[in-house]
This record gives C-alpha cells, sequence and structure tokens, in this order.
C-alpha cells in the first residue's frame, strides 16, 4: 500500500486494507464508486485444491459480499474478471470461479440500478504469480524450466491487452452479459522455448514434471452448452447471455459455426510475441 501511494501520487487514489470476505470491509471500499472491477482471487489450482475451504471463502464468499455491498452503494457497473478454469471446470478453483460468475450475473436480475457482468479469459503474460515470472526465477536459480506436459495449452494475452479489454467493457450497456475475450492460445512447451531464448542459454533445460491435480491439457473459454447462447460482440468478444438485446438477438449464435471454443483450435506463433519488453526481470 505504501509502495502503491508513493509510485502514483495522486489525491484521487485511496488504498484500503482490507479483506474481500469481510463484509463490512467492502461495503466501506464500495462506498462513493462508481465502477467495481472485481479481480480479488485465491487463483492457483493446487494450493485451491490443498486448502478447499480458504478458496471457497475468498472465491464465492468474497463474490457475495462484493455483489452486495455493490447494491447496497448503488454502484454504476460491476465487472467481474472471471477464468477459462470456470468453463467446464475439473478443479475446485475453476468450480469457485464458475459459481463466482453465477452470482455476478445473478445480481443483474435482483432489480437494483447496478449493472453486472463478466469477463472470462485466459491468463495474463507476466501478471504476479504467474508462470512467466515463475520461469524466469527459475533459469535464473537453476537454469532450468519446469512444465507439466509438452502437449498443454493455454490462452494468454499481454497485461495491456487485458487492461484495454477491460476499459471496452466498462462501456457497454449490456446488463447481465457474460463476456469471453477473443485471444490466441499456444503450447506451453513453445512459450518455454521463448523464455529460454530471453532469458537462458544453451545448457537450460526443460525438465516435464507431469500434469498436477485439478490441471487440464487444453483449456475452454465457450463450451458447446453455452454457444447456443453466445453472440459476436464486436471485435474483441464473443458475449454469452440468455437474454440477448437489439444488438445481438438478429445475429446467429456460434453454435451455427463453432461447436466450442478452446486453447488447442488457436495455437499461435510466438516468434512475435515481445517478451523482453513484456517482462523486464533481469
Amino acid at each position: 500500500q505504501v509502495a502503491l501511494k508513493r509510485h502514483f501520487d495522486n489525491p484521487r487514489l485511496k488504498i484500503i486494507i482490507g479483506d474481500i470476505r469481510d463484509y463490512g470491509k467492502v461495503d466501506f471500499a464500495c462506498r462513493n464508486v462508481d465502477i467495481v472491477f472485481h479481480l480479488s482471487a485465491l487463483k492457483h489450482v493446487p494450493i485451491a485444491e490443498e486448502f478447499p475451504y480458504e478458496c471457497i471463502k475468498t472465491n464465492i464468499n468474497g463474490t457475495r459480499n462484493l455483489v452486495r455491498a455493490s447494491i447496497a452503494n448503488n454502484v454504476d457497473k460491476v465487472i467481474d474478471v472471471s477464468s477459462d478454469k470456470a468453463c467446464l471446470p475439473i478443479n475446485l478453483y475453476g468450480m469457485t470461479k464458475a459459481v463466482g460468475e453465477k452470482l455476478i450475473l445473478n445480481g443483474s436480475r435482483l432489480g437494483s440500478k447496478t449493472k453486472f457482468m463478466v469477463i472470462r479469459g485466459g491468463n495474463a503474460l507476466g501478471s504476479a504469480g504467474s508462470v512467466v515470472p515463475f520461469w524466469i526465477s527459475q533459469i535464473k536459480r537453476f537454469n532450468k524450466i519446469s512444465i507439466t506436459d509438452k502437449e498443454m495449452t493455454r490462452y494468454f494475452l499481454t497485461l495491456p491487452e487485458a487492461v484495454k479489454l477491460l476499459f471496452i467493457a466498462t462501456k457497454s450497456d449490456i446488463n447481465g452479459g457474460l463476456f469471453v475475450m477473443k485471444m490466441p492460445s499456444c503450447k506451453m512447451i513453445d512459450l518455454a522455448e521463448v523464455i529460454i531464448e530471453h532469458y537462458g542459454d544453451k545448457n537450460t533445460q526443460i525438465e516435464v514434471i507431469g500434469i498436477r491435480p485439478g490441471e487440464k491439457i487444453d483449456e475452454v473459454l465457450v463450451s458447446k452448452h453455452e454457444t447456443p447462447n453466445a453472440y459476436e460482440y464486436g471485435k474483441q468478444y464473443y458475449i454469452i447471455t440468455t437474454n440477448p438485446n437489439d444488438k445481438l438477438k438478429h445475429q446467429k449464435t456460434l453454435n451455427k459455426t463453432l461447436e466450442e471454443y478452446n486453447s488447442y483450435q488457436h495455437l499461435s506463433a510466438l516468434k512475435h510475441v515481445p517478451i523482453a519488453e513484456e517482462f523486464p526481470y533481469e
């Protein structure tokens, strides 16, 4: 908190220390607020498997607190940042994010002035606790990278892209929509090789450690069960809604052209990814 204040040095910025599990503190944080971006989560799959009750308290109870507090304080809009792991979840983290999506979307049906929407996306490259900083640290300490499976694929976008998409969502007038970012995916082995090219050397090793409990080989952003209610929404999104507005109701749903939207279908070349510029960890 002190570092944030010093870095931004803006009287309009108010830093509040608290816990999303504490309704009173969440209610206090929502006072005189126009837009809430909900990114609070216990997000690591293996940790959620090991400590399920803690994950539930943060990801489900915390989201419930946020919905209640936003309505009580007449917040204009709540934008929940969800995860591809919420789609067809097989691990506890994904299940809690799926429940969180339902809680947010239910908020749009409670008759308040607050609008609610969900953005379901993949992994932000270089975000706190994510794989790229971890790999860079591994190279510096052990000159190796560990991956779980050479065939594993994941969706990725850069941090500037993620921020831009959030601000685009603030301009939407749709209440109760689940927005899905259109984004490229890659094999984790390919991403590992790009990281080694920038931060390793000819002796840097890749160690395959095996898939961990709760992990998928490929991720899904729109399931085949959701495509009948999914529509194109501009260049950046698909939107999943059972109540399409005038902009959507004349469009064909995605099940006419796409069974599901998964990371294996959208593999991209990584040779143009600006790794060195994106992750200045040296």
